[in-house]
């Protein structure tokens, strides 16, 4: 069975996001320059009126205006059984929360995966929704995000995350 994904483009304070559908639900939010090989589904054909999409829209709207802290959208992301199991404990970190690499480790039951961990969260198809922003160093430090660190560190702020507990390292 092949699957069709749909796309549109909505413009937010963040950049120009890419919104990708199945017909059973989200599959991705692509940023303006993300990497076209970190995730999976591909977007195929442009649709302004999915409905998915547009519930999307909506829902992210809700939220960059601070009038939403959880969404509530069916979710079908491609991934690995472990990949998907990152992305569900990543669901669990509140707004306006953060947790570490090591903590999401020990949320799994499995305290030696944190680099797994890292780079199951540097795979995550459905950035802001499922919430790998949230996700920062052990130090506080922020670490990389498929949308920069300056829309990490953007999300952070709005959800109210205090500056000093966020730290942007440079690579120099």
């Amino acid at each position: 069975m092949v699957i069709k994904y749909h796309y549109k483009y909505m413009d937010s304070p963040v950049g120009r996001l890419t919104l990708i559908s199945s017909d059973k639900g989200l599959a991705a939010i692509l940023w303006e320059n993300d990497d076209p090989g970190r995730v999976h589904a591909k977007a195929e054909v442009e649709n302004n009126t999915h409905p998915v999409l547009l519930e999307t829209e909506r829902q992210l709207n809700e939220y960059f205006e601070g009038k939403r802290n959880t969404f509530s959208l069916e979710l079908d992301p491609i991934g690995t059984a472990f990949q998907k199991e990152v992305w569900a404990a990543l669901l669990t970190i509140p707004y306006g929360e953060t947790r570490s690499y090591t903590q999401i480790a020990n949320q799994l039951g499995n305290p030696k995966a944190v680099r797994a961990v890292g780079a199951a969260n540097g795979r995550n198809p459905i950035s802001i929704i499922v919430p790998c922003h949230r996700v920062i160093g052990a130090s506080g430090a922020l670490t990389g995000f498929a949308g920069g660190l300056e829309a990490k560190a953007s999300l952070l702020s709005l959800e109210g995350v205090k500056s000093k507990e966020i730290q942007i390292e440079i690579p120099w």
